[in-house]
């Protein structure tokens, strides 16, 4: 499946297909136009896009609008991440635990910590044990039992941009 996405991923068509979908709806022809490309041209890549199960379409009678599928882009980037194994005693703080991991930079805010910076890229982070996602600082968070510790870059997506001038 990765490969899939990976080959979907290879195109400089795709890729900016993808960005535009990523920030609205897009039907094939609207995709085409905003690329200066043929519609045959464009379905094709979105055929590939599908197959990769990067782009889904919603269909409203004859017209068929596409989306991006961000789950999926972000499921391939996990191919990337790095894998530690570590041991701590019962009790041990996430803290404590990722002292034992390189490149994890921690800040401290007040009597709380955070993670800053992993490989020194400056970031909000975040973290998940057993993918739940706890609400306090790693610092606090005690280790009852074993299992795993995802940290995650919060990384932001482009919403809106506004250009304010002054009169």
């Amino acid at each position: 499946m990765t490969g899939n996405i990976f080959k979907a991923l290879s195109s400089k068509t795709r890729m900016g297909m993808l960005k535009l979908l990523m920030q609205r709806e897009y039907h094939v022809s609207g995709l085409a136009k905003a690329l200066d490309i043929s519609v045959p041209v464009a379905a094709k890549h979105v055929r590939l896009l599908e197959a990769a199960e990067l782009v889904e379409r919603k269909e409203f009678g004859k017209t068929h609008v596409l989306m991006v599928k961000r789950e999926k882009l972000y499921e391939a980037m996990e191919t990337f991440s790095e894998e530690y194994e570590i041991e701590v005693e019962e009790g041990a703080t996430i803290l404590d635990a990722l002292k034992g991991v390189a490149g994890i930079g921690i800040k401290r805010v007040g009597d709380k910590e955070f993670i800053a910076s992993i490989d020194d890229e400056e970031g909000f982070y975040v973290y998940e044990v057993n993918g739940k996602s706890p609400n306090m600082p790693i610092n606090e968070y005690k280790m009852e039992k074993g299992g795993e510790i995802k940290i995650k870059r919060l990384v932001p997506v482009l919403k809106k941009k506004v250009r304010v001038e002054l009169k």
